[in-house]
């Protein structure tokens, strides 16, 4: 029997294997995957035409505390705004891309919700 921080690590990336796959199916682009600095973490930059997405994939058994989607806090918000922030200014070709924050939500009795711009800048501040 796996430990439990172990089943919540492969949950996740099973969880981000089929967001990519949800995302791409519908025309979407990977550009970077699993993108970490002290401050902030991306799992997926994606692509949408000239639009950048920068993603955030939740995983939840149920929706007990609010699902997937509920539980990317501001605090999370924030950091993901300053990790996209730092990809931006290491990806110069992109700097001037429109972006855009999506959340794929992934639970196992309804596979992915994808939210489209599901927080802005402006909701952060």
């Amino acid at each position: 029997m796996a430990a439990p921080h172990a089943e919540a690590a492969e949950s996740g990336a099973a969880a981000e294997d089929a967001a990519l796959a949800h995302l791409r199916a519908a025309g979407l682009q990977l550009l970077a995957r699993n993108v970490r600095y002290p401050f902030g973490e991306i799992d997926l930059v994606m692509r949408e035409g000239a639009t950048l997405a920068f993603v955030e994939v939740r995983y939840r058994r149920g929706t007990r505390f609010g699902g997937a989607a509920a539980s990317v806090t501001r605090a999370k918000r924030r950091k993901l705004a300053r990790a996209a922030q730092a990809w931006l200014g290491a990806h110069r070709a992109h700097a001037h891309s429109p972006c855009r924050f999506d959340v794929v939500a992934v639970a196992p009795d309804t596979g992915c919700e994808w939210l489209r711009a599901a927080f802005t800048l402006d909701d952060l501040w």
